[in-house]
């Protein structure tokens, strides 16, 4: 084949296989061994530059060999999150029916923009929002639209309810847009992800224009501040409520205050990116109680579900508001009839990947009992952690570990300033170690060490050996700071 001809496009079925072979066995190789080495990087983004920075290439290249050269060249740079031991933010670890799955998706090539011209994969979306449902025990009449992650599932959600709550004022937003439009409030706790703070911009709600809510000591929204603020709202209202707090894994009231808010006429969303799946195991699904009577919620896929990335998916209770939030119409697009569901009317882009695919393998690889046993093991992992660690003298456990996130802080009772010196030295020492890795934040004022429990692969075996190399770390700049 002349590489260089770019009209010599075909590969007949030998040099298929072997392309595609190619890159199965880099992929083999390097999932069967993510977990023998540095839980890490092993260069960083200015090293990685120069390994890939070339000139344009005048003529092409074999596809074996470009495979060859990517895997050799990329796998340095990757950090280790479908390993064991990867603890750094809330990712999941791509399960490996799901990756197969999703390999078929690349191959088959579907652009999911509707029913007609993916009947599979609008099929096969149709079923699973379906299962997703039932897994999350939301309300069944709910519509699912499958994007990108929870800050797109944000945006959609969001955009639902702007729509909604404006046009019960008698406001069209999706065809006037704002100019004119009357105000809305938005309530949202003190401690929300960033994510849907970004959401709001892009909505033009606006991150600054928010009524922040007072939350306690593990960032839930306070329930009495809720009410005292509340009980001053006028006009059109969306609530923003949160299912596990990003540094604590906390739950906000829902039991309380979603009927407060939706008795002053509010939409109440849930940002619910890892925390909505504490629902789907039923020793913690009390955590989540009153959820279920939110008008729209946000989760992931590619967290607690294990999907590939990207996947995430944006659930609303009334499907005609999600609709008219989100459908692109054209002349020269389909029209829906009756029992049929066209993914474009629930999700921003027309053009998209068919991500329905790996979440029908893994869920009907797992099953109800297989994804509740999972989200159960990753709980009890991050017990044992925070109480092989807590044993440690100088280190603090600063939340309760209600779920898969904690907060971990170095130095004791002393100084501030050098507490948190000693936990970002603490840090430091563990990445470079690289038997797990974990990151830092800064949580109330003072810098922490984050862990987020959400690998498939990771047991409680893989838990004692990260505690032990947290210890391990620590006693390293303790002793070095004598």
């Amino acid at each position: 084949m002349d590489s260089g001809n770019s009209a010599q496009s075909d590969m007949d079925e030998a040099a298929l296989g072997q392309l595609f072979e190619t890159a199965a066995q880099h992929a083999i190789r390097y999932r069967a061994h993510v977990g023998d080495g540095p839980q890490r990087p092993k260069r960083d983004f200015m090293e990685m530059l120069k390994v890939f920075q070339a000139p344009l290439p005048e003529t092409g290249a074999e596809g074996p060999a470009i495979i060859d050269q990517l895997a050799a060249d990329a796998e340095p740079g990757l950090h280790a999150m479908t390993g064991p031991r990867f603890f750094g933010w809330v990712i999941g670890a791509s399960h490996p029916v799901g990756v197969a799955a999703d390999w078929l998706t690349s191959a088959w090539g579907q652009n999911t923009g509707n029913h007609v011209a993916t009947p599979a994969a609008s099929a096969v979306e149709a079923v699973a929002a379906g299962w997703l449902l039932d897994l999350l025990d939301l309300p069944r009449e709910s519509s699912v639209g499958f994007v990108t992650g929870a800050t797109i599932a944000n945006f959609v959600g969001l955009a639902a309810a702007r729509g909604e709550v404006l046009r019960r004022v008698g406001w069209d937003v999706e065809m006037q847009g704002l100019f004119g439009a009357p105000p809305i409030t938005v309530m949202i706790g003190d401690d929300a992800h960033t994510t849907v703070f970004s959401a709001l911009k892009f909505l033009g709600l606006g991150q600054n224009r928010v009524k922040r809510v007072a939350t306690d000591a593990a960032g839930r929204i306070d329930a009495a501040a809720f009410r005292a603020d509340l009980a001053a709202v006028d006009g059109p209202l969306i609530v923003i409520c949160q299912a596990g707090q990003i540094n604590t894994g906390g739950f906000d009231p829902f039991a309380e205050i979603v009927p407060l808010a939706q008795a002053k006429g509010a939409w109440v969303h849930v940002d619910g990116a890892f925390g909505l799946w504490a629902r789907a195991e039923p020793t913690r699904k009390a955590f989540t109680a009153g959820i279920e009577l939110a008008d729209s919620w946000a989760t992931d896929g590619h967290k607690w579900l294990q999907t590939p990335y990207d996947c995430g998916y944006a659930i609303v209770r009334h499907p005609e508001a999600h609709r008219r939030a989100m459908t692109i119409a054209a002349s020269y697009l389909p029209t829906t009839e009756a029992g049929e569901r066209d993914p474009s009317h629930y999700v921003p882009e027309l053009s998209r990947r068919a991500r329905g695919f790996a979440t029908y393998a893994i869920i009907r690889h797992l099953g109800r009992a297989g994804v509740a046993a999972m989200v159960a093991r990753h709980c009890r992992a991050a017990q044992i952690i925070a109480a092989r660690v807590a044993a440690e003298p100088g280190i603090a456990v600063l939340n309760e570990v209600m779920l898969n996130q904690m907060l971990l802080r170095f130095g004791g009772d002393g100084d501030g300033a050098a507490a948190d010196d000693l936990t970002r030295r603490t840090i430091a020492r563990l990445q470079a170690d690289g038997i797990c890795f974990a990151g830092g934040a800064a949580w109330r004022g003072s810098q922490v060490m984050r862990l987020s429990v959400t690998s498939w692969y990771t047991t409680e075996r893989e838990a004692e050996i990260a505690a032990d190399a947290i210890i391990a770390a620590w006693r390293a700049v303790k002793a070095g700071a004598n």
